[in-house]
């Protein structure tokens, strides 16, 4: 069980998941703005754009879907998957790292000797 817990929570599985759904449920919002546009061109007799010209309630409805499910995901996937990260997997203290402290540890015995740095 200590396991899946640190694949889940370790590894960037949420954050690649909410990446997918997120530029999914994008894609439907570029997709339905690029309807709309076409959908504004004259059409000619070449047929050029194939698509069925969209209303631009349309898209304002993907971009509606989009801000409703991006704001799912948020408070639903990752509020608590960055409480459960943080609980589990607290982040290390600041401070200053153990090869930095002791060449600055050097520089001082150094300077106090008279050497020049």
């Amino acid at each position: 069980m200590n396991g899946f817990k640190n694949f889940l929570l370790k590894g960037n599985l949420v954050e690649i998941a909410t990446g997918l759904i997120v530029a999914l449920a994008f894609a439907g919002v570029v997709t339905s703005f690029t309807e709309w546009l076409t959908g504004l061109l004259p059409e000619t007799d070449s047929q050029i754009f194939s698509t069925a010209p969209a209303s631009f309630g349309a898209f304002l409805n993907a971009v509606l879907s989009f801000m409703i499910m991006a704001a799912v995901v948020y408070f639903f996937i990752i509020v608590p998957y960055t409480k459960a990260k943080d609980r589990f997997f607290p982040a290390a203290e600041e401070g200053t790292p153990a090869d930095v402290a002791v060449l600055e540890e050097i520089r001082d015995l150094l300077k106090a000797r008279g050497g020049s740095v």
